[in-house]
């Protein structure tokens, strides 16, 4: 296991023979199993309760582990953004280098705040992000159908006219929301349509009574009007959000569809999204004012810097890795029906499940052996699942990161709204040909850690460079046909407090089933209602049901011997990338076995 606290000594105890005393050494005081150590002072009791809302536990310690305690990147960001209110500045490179309480709050406040634009500011031209840029490279057959949508049920009541104002407060709070789209010249191109010009007019709110009709007829006509409402965006001239009211009736709650086209959100912004969504709506139900959390950098300026950043030689320097000659070397994935249709319209898909208590040992006690974070055991239990379906050691897979790094010090997306994800190939190879679950899941953590700034760089060298050479040789290599994208913790998706909550209707179909599927095989997990959930999506043209079942149980069992292992006694270690860079696996092998060769001198005398 890995330690975390030192003894600092003046010099080293020896035994007569010159060699270290290793029973005289101090040992490091540690809490017991077990044992929380309360917080202590204003800062550390602000980072605990803050801990305790992102993680959904009781209580922590100040020398837990965030990662340990089923942390991740996505739970980082929300974690950030609830400690700007509690007023502690904090960033998530600070959490993954201090990862514990008491170091943050060391730490916390050293970092100046991004500079924040109005609502003006925001609007104008924006350049293509790297994965708006891949989504145009698809050239989709109703481009315009391709959204994210939510579907939610309210406790009371709403007004109509509080529903206009909460989604007047949301346009106005996030720029995203009001992106607009246009081939000129063969080029797509966006821009920011400030508030009150001709397409702001359309209102993305409307109201439907389905009141009148019998019960059971209800859920049928809600579920048809949600279906049309995702059809009916508009790239070009707004709006790419709809927003309906439905009301049920006597009796029977409310229930609101937001429907955004994915050019303008993802998964993190949801959280953000909703939150607001819940705070604008309580407050103007009061008879407030929307009274939303401060803006974070805008999306504008975001895109701006990142095009400017995209010619620089840090990503030129990332060339030689996207472009390494094991990657034309990759096997297609193995096909039932080769050449089949691959369409959203054939699409269908199948669900795995961990425990409760399986799911919290994957969340908070696999962390804890080798140092890892949950996208090392999941892609480790997928790349094994596939491997023994289809033979080989290695998968090609595009893993789907939050892209939201920190590349400027000046900026702050903790809070800001729209399509940041990074999509890019990685390369997952087994080490030998049948592994212990250690030895995977300690391969492919290197394999992840080797990958230069958290992947961003691929989508800036191949969409924003402008270096056509490097772009047509990107183009030219194997790309992945799985798709990998972990979603985190979406238990609280909507605030606690809120008056919202899930709906149990379908959302209707957020893409087109005219359009082409970008992957063979879509997997993404989360974790929901304390399980971890696995969906495996994939196109019956191409795949019979059995097949993907099989591989989907085979994840499983993955997944289920590296929890079994990290639970063993005699599991954990170190790896390479948990120290500097110049510490190489055969300098750690080396260091183990003289260690072990001292504790047998030391049990000969």
């Amino acid at each position: 296991m890995v330690p975390s606290a030192f003894v600092v000594l003046a010099a080293l105890p020896l035994t007569s023979s010159g060699k270290i005393d290793r029973k005289a050494l101090p040992a490091p005081e540690l809490p017991e199993a077990g044992d929380v150590v309360a917080p202590r002072g204003p800062v550390e009791e602000a980072l605990a309760r803050v801990w305790q809302s992102v993680l959904h536990l009781e209580r922590v310690g100040v020398h837990d582990n965030f990662f340990a305690l089923g942390g991740d990147s996505i739970l980082s960001i929300q974690l950030v953004s609830r400690a700007a209110r509690e007023g502690i500045r904090l960033t998530p490179r600070q959490i993954f280098q201090h990862q514990t309480i008491a170091e943050l709050a060391v730490n916390a406040g050293v970092t100046a705040a991004g500079a924040i634009e109005g609502p003006d500011d925001a609007a104008g031209p924006v350049p293509l992000t790297p994965i708006q840029s891949w989504f145009f490279d698809q050239d989709l057959v109703e481009a315009h159908h391709w959204n994210q949508a939510v579907l939610l049920e309210a406790r009371e009541r709403i007004d109509d006219a509080v529903a206009e104002r909460v989604v007047a407060a949301l346009l106005d709070h996030h720029d995203a929301l009001s992106l607009r789209f246009a081939r000129v010249d063969g080029a797509w191109t966006a821009r920011i349509a400030p508030r009150g010009d001709d397409g702001e007019r359309r209102s993305p709110l409307s109201s439907i009574d389905l009141g009148g009709l019998p019960r059971d007829e209800r859920r049928g006509a809600l579920e048809r009007a949600a279906a049309e409402a995702q059809a009916s965006l508009d790239l070009a001239e707004g709006p790419i959000l709809r927003v309906i009211l439905f009301h049920l009736g006597e009796g029977e709650a409310d229930r609101v569809l937001l429907a955004i086209h994915h050019l303008a959100i993802d998964g993190v912004s949801w959280r953000v999204l909703l939150e607001d969504f819940s705070i604008a709506f309580e407050a103007i139900r009061r008879g407030e004012p929307p009274a939303l959390p401060p803006r974070t950098t805008s999306f504008k300026r975001w895109a701006e810097r990142l095009a400017a950043h995209a010619r620089g030689p840090e990503v030129g320097a990332e060339a030689p890795y996207w472009l390494a000659d094991e990657r034309a070397r990759v096997r297609p994935l193995l096909r039932d029906r080769p050449g089949g249709e691959s369409t959203v319209g054939s699409t269908s898909t199948l669900s795995v499940a961990l425990d409760p208590d399986e799911t919290r040992a994957l969340l908070q006690e696999v962390p804890r052996a080798y140092n890892t974070q949950i996208n090392d055991a999941l892609l480790t239990a997928l790349l094994l699942a596939v491997a023994s379906w289809a033979g080989g050691r290695s998968t090609l897979v595009d893993l789907e990161g939050h892209g939201r790094e920190e590349l400027f010090e000046d900026l702050d997306l903790t809070r800001t709204v729209g399509w940041f994800t990074s999509l890019y190939p990685v390369l997952l190879e087994l080490p030998g040909a049948d592994p212990d679950p250690g030895e995977a899941l300690t391969a492919v953590k290197e394999q992840l850690r080797a990958v230069p700034g958290r992947g961003v760089g691929y989508g800036l060298l191949r969409y924003l460079r402008g270096d056509a050479e490097v772009t047509a040789r990107l183009r030219a290599l194997p790309q992945a046909e799985v798709s990998f994208n972990y979603l985190g913790q979406l238990d609280q998706a909507v605030p606690e407090d809120a008056g919202l909550s899930m709906a149990r209707e379908t959302a209707g179909r957020t893409r087109s089933p005219r359009g082409a599927r970008t992957h063979l095989l879509d997997v993404g997990a989360r974790v929901l209602g304390g399980r971890l959930q696995a969906t495996f999506a994939f196109g019956e043209g191409v795949h019979r049901r059995e097949t993907i079942e099989a591989l989907a149980q085979g994840f499983l069992a993955a997944l289920r011997s590296i929890v079994a292992h990290c639970a063993a006694p005699d599991a954990g270690g170190y790896t390479p990338s948990d120290f500097d860079k110049r510490v190489s696996k055969e300098t750690l092998a080396r260091l183990a076995a003289a260690a072990m060769e001292a504790d047998s001198e030391d049990f000969d005398e």
